[in-house]
C-alpha cells in the first residue's frame, strides 16, 4: 500500500514549470504596480479635490478595467498572449509617471481610465495563459499558488504605498510602481504566444448568458464590492490620528485573503470548490460589517482580517469552479467574466459608497454595505443546489 501511494504522488503532473515561472515575473510586476498605488491614488485625488474625487478615481480606474477586459479575449485571439502582457504592462506602468503632472481631477480620472485598461490585459489575458499552464488535476492548488505569488506584493505593496506616501510623497511612489510594471516586459518573450484552441470556444456574451458561470461570478462580485471600498475609503474612514491602524488593517487584509486563497485550493482540489462559495460570502459580509465601527481600531483590524478570509475563499474557489466549468478555449472567457465581476464590483462599490457615505456617514455606509452583500446568498445557494460539489 504504500509503494501504491508513492506511486500515485509520483504520477500527479509537476505544478511549477519553467513558462509558469516566468509567468510569475509578469504577475509579480502587474501585481507590484497596481497595489502600490491602489490606495495611494485615491489619497492624491482626496486631497487635490475632496472624498468624491477619491471615489472616482478608483471608480474610473476598475470601470476602465471592465471594458479592457471584456476586449482582451479578442484581442488575445488576433494578436497573442505575448503582445496583449506587453501592452498591458507598459499602459499599467507608464501613466503613473505623468499623474502627479495635474492636481486636476479630470487629468487624474484619465490617468486611473490607461492604467485600468492595462491592467485589464494584464489579468485577462495573464489569467487565460495561467491556467492553460496548469494540470486540471491541480487547478484549485495551482490557482492558490498564484495567488500567493500575486497576493505576496500586495501583501506589501498596498499598506506601503500608504506609509511612504506620508515619508516620501506621492512622486517617488509614482516612480517605483512605473519601474515594477515596466521592469516585467522582459519576461514576456518567454512565454507561449497563443491562446488554447481545444474545444468548443464560449464568446464573452454567452459567457453571461451561462448560468453555470454568471452565478458564481455574480457572488464574487458581491465580495469585490467590498474590497473596492475598503482600499479607497478605509483611509478616509479611519480618525486620522489612527494612520498606523489603517496601515497595519491594509496588510492584515493582504495576509488573511492570501492564505485563505491557499486553504481554499487545497481543500477545493480534493472536496471540490462548490461547497466553499456560500461560507466565503457570509464571512466577508460579516467582516465587512464589522469595520463599520470605524472608531475602533481593534474592530477595523479584526474587520478587515475576516473580510480578507472570506474574500480570498470566495476568489479562488469562484475561479476554481468557472475554469472547471468549460474546455480550455473557454479559458480567456472565463478570465474576462471573473474580472468583470471583480473590477465591477470594486469600481461600483467605490462610486456608490462615497456617495452614500457622503449622506449616511462612514459606519451606516459599511453596515449597508454588508446588508448589500448578502442578497448574493440567493445566486450562491442556488448554484450549490444546482451543482452539488462538482467540482
Amino acid at each position: 500500500m504504500i509503494n501504491s501511494r508513492a506511486e500515485g504522488a509520483g504520477s500527479r503532473p509537476p505544478l511549477v514549470t519553467r513558462p509558469l515561472l516566468l509567468r510569475f515575473v509578469s504577475v509579480i510586476g502587474a501585481s507590484t504596480s497596481f497595489y502600490l498605488l491602489l490606495s495611494v491614488v485615491p489619497l492624491y485625488a482626496e486631497v487635490c479635490g475632496g472624498g468624491y474625487a477619491a471615489g472616482l478615481a478608483t471608480g474610473a480606474l476598475m470601470l476602465a478595467t471592465v471594458g479592457g477586459g471584456l476586449a482582451t479575449p479578442w484581442f488575445v485571439a488576433r494578436f497573442g498572449y505575448r503582445l496583449a502582457l506587453v501592452a498591458g504592462l507598459v499602459l499599467l506602468g507608464t501613466p503613473t509617471l505623468v499623474l502627479t503632472a495635474s492636481g486636476s481631477t479630470v487629468w487624474i480620472t484619465a490617468v486611473c481610465v490607461v492604467r485600468g485598461l492595462g491592467f485589464a490585459f494584464t489579468v485577462v489575458a495573464g489569467g487565460a495563459l495561467t491556467a492553460s499552464l496548469i494540470p486540471p488535476e491541480r487547478r484549485g492548488e495551482g490557482l492558490a499558488l498564484v495567488g500567493i505569488v500575486s497576493g505576496v506584493p500586495s501583501l506589501v505593496a498596498l499598506p506601503l504605498g500608504v506609509w511612504l506616501v506620508g515619508h516620501v510623497g506621492y512622486v517617488p511612489v509614482c516612480i517605483a510602481g512605473a519601474v515594477a510594471a515596466l521592469a516585467a516586459v522582459v519576461s514576456v518573450p518567454g512565454l507561449p504566444d497563443r491562446e488554447p484552441t481545444s474545444g468548443r470556444s464560449i464568446g464573452v456574451l454567452a459567457g453571461f448568458r451561462t448560468a453555470a458561470l454568471l452565478r458564481p461570478a455574480v457572488v464574487f462580485s458581491a465580495t469585490a464590492l467590498a474590497a473596492g471600498i475598503t482600499v479607497t475609503f478605509l483611509p478616509l474612514a479611519v480618525p486620522s490620528a489612527s494612520t498606523g491602524v489603517v496601515a497595519m488593517a491594509l496588510f492584515v487584509q493582504s495576509a488573511a485573503s492570501t492564505v485563505a486563497r491557499w486553504v481554499a485550493g487545497r481543500h477545493g482540489d480534493r472536496h471540490g470548490p462548490a461547497s466553499l462559495v456560500l461560507p466565503g460570502l457570509v464571512v466577508s459580509a460579516a467582516g465587512t460589517l464589522l469595520t463599520s465601527l470605524t472608531h475602533s481600531p481593534v474592530a477595523v483590524v479584526v474587520g478587515v482580517a475576516l473580510f480578507g478570509v472570506g474574500f480570498g475563499v470566495t476568489q479562488n474557489a469562484t475561479l476554481t469552479l468557472m475554469y472547471a466549468r468549460v474546455p480550455a478555449s473557454g479559458y480567456g472567457t472565463v478570465s474576462a467574466l471573473w474580472n468583470f465581476a471583480y473590477d465591477a464590483g470594486m469600481g461600483v462599490g467605490a462610486v456608490g459608497f462615497g456617495v452614500l457615505a457622503g449622506q449616511t456617514g462612514y459606519p451606516l455606509a459599511f453596515t449597508l454595505t454588508a446588508a448589500l452583500m448578502l442578497t448574493a446568498l440567493a445566486p450562491a445557494w442556488r448554484d450549490r443546489l444546482a451543482n452539488g460539489s462538482r467540482r
